[in-house]
Order: C-alpha cells, then sequence, then structure tokens
C-alpha cells in the first residue's frame, strides 16, 4: 500500500514521524511536509510565491520531502509531483493538540486530510490531546488499525475521517465513539500588551470550557477519554436551507 503522510507541524514534527515509523514496517511511505509550522493556516495554497521542495534526511536518517508551502501544497505536490499519481491513502498528523470543534475550520492538519479528499483519496486527519504528548507510537498503532478498517470499507467520495485520541495508553482509553463535530461557539478574547519599544501588539486567546458529558460530539468524547472519529465532508451545501430558500420569493 503506498501512504502519502503530511502535516502543519513541520518537517521535525513528532508525531508526523510516529506514524512514518509505525506504518513504514508493513508499507510504502512517502512524507511530504512543510519546511516548518504551519499551523492554524487553513485550506490556504500558494499562488503568489513559488514551491521550493528539498530531500532531505530526518530524525537520523528516515527520508522526506520538505516544502516551503502549506498542508494542501504538501499534498498537490506529493501527488501530481512526487508520486505522479495517487496514494492509496493519506494521513495528516499526528498533530500535538486536538482538531475538534470549531477548531476544524483553521487546523492546517484538516486541510491536508481535505486535500486528499477533493482528489478522491481516502484520508485521515489524526490529532492527540496536549501539546506535548507522551504517547504518539500508541496513537499511530491505532491509527494503523483504523487505516485498515478505511481501506476494507471505504469511504464515501470526498468524505474524510477527524481523529482525536486522548493521550494515554490504548488499554487506558475508554473505547471509541464515532460522532459529530461540536460546533459550540468558543469565548475567545484579545490580551493587549506593550514591547519593550512602547508599542502595543495583541495575543489571541480562549477561555477554557467543559464538555457535556452525554453530547455526542468530538469535544465531549476525547473529554470523557474516548477516541472520537468524526467523518467529513468537503460538501459544505446546507441542503435543508436549499429547500427553504426557494419559498423566499427572491427576485432581481
Amino acid at each position: 500500500m503506498r501512504i502519502l503522510l503530511t502535516n502543519d507541524d513541520g518537517v521535525h514534527a513528532e508525531g508526523l514521524w510516529a506514524i512514518y515509523r509505525k506504518f513504514s514496517e508493513k508499507h510504502s511511505v512517502t512524507v511530504v511536509a512543510p519546511d516548518r509550522e504551519r499551523s492554524a493556516i487553513s485550506h490556504s495554497i500558494s499562488l503568489n510565491e513559488v514551491l521550493r521542495i528539498r530531500q532531505i534526511k530526518v530524525h537520523g536518517g528516515y527520508p522526506a520531502y520538505s516544502v516551503n508551502g502549506t498542508p494542501a501544497d504538501c499534498v498537490n505536490l506529493g501527488i501530481m509531483v512526487v508520486l505522479g499519481g495517487n496514494p492509496d491513502l493519506v494521513i495528516s498528523g499526528i498533530n500535538p493538540g486536538l482538531n475538534m470543534g470549531n477548531s476544524v475550520n483553521y487546523s492546517g492538519t484538516i486541510a491536508g486530510a481535505r486535500e486528499a479528499a477533493l482528489h478522491g483519496i481516502p484520508s485521515m486527519a489524526v490529532s492527540i490531546a496536549g501539546y506535548h504528548p507522551k504517547y504518539y507510537d500508541e496513537a499511530a498503532s491505532f491509527t494503523e488499525r483504523l487505516a485498515d478498517h478505511v481501506l476494507k470499507n471505504s469511504l464515501p467520495l470526498k468524505t474524510f475521517l477527524n481523529v482525536n485520541i486522548p493521550d494515554m495508553p490504548l488499554e487506558k482509553i475508554e473505547g471509541i465513539q464515532i460522532c459529530r463535530q461540536d460546533v459550540t461557539t468558543v469565548s475567545e478574547y484579545f490580551e493587549k500588551r506593550v514591547d519593550p519599544r512602547n508599542q502595543e501588539y495583541y495575543w489571541l486567546g480562549a477561555d477554557f470550557r467543559e464538555f457535556e458529558k452525554d453530547s455526542d460530539s468530538d469535544s465531549s468524547a476525547v473529554f470523557r477519554k474516548y477516541i472520537a472519529i468524526t467523518p467529513l465532508k468537503c460538501d459544505m451545501t446546507d441542503y435543508n436551507m436549499i429547500e427553504k430558500m426557494g419559498a423566499w420569493d427572491i427576485r432581481i
């Protein structure tokens, strides 16, 4: 099986190579990842600057292609230039820090998987709780198991999986929940600070919130120590609204 790996944390990120080590035991794995961190860059692509690919060795000799672009750029270059065709599966991650709820709209990790889905390729975005996770290898082992199910059962065209995993040994995880995306609004704010030259600047922050324990959302699942798997679609059309708007009698 040919697998393409990418991420939004950069080609040197630990989670990327946890996936590589696990999948390369049995499969042909190609890494095409950004040359630096591209978190929260969403689904942007490079239109006004050239893209460059460098072949490098990472983590003691693992081969990789480093790209001065976004996760979506990396997937496109991986498919059309590096591999010269579609892989069997694309995995974006493992991202340190969860990508669930509204963060799905901003995540470069999600964008890598979504770009593959737009090409009709089965894909997954994989994230683990915490910004300094201890159990990347455990998350990679689960991802391999899930990949087998994806390839055996297939996914609908232009649907991909968003996977969020608690940072703990697999035997301590409560289970797996196939769930919806949490769309609850997070309370955000800007913190104003002053630099040494007396110029104002701002940091974006968000208030921590607890999740409803009986909710069927991705956020609630991980909060309850479950692995959350959410099928996401590239088609964002609200089909119910199409019918309702037909009764608005909009005229030119």
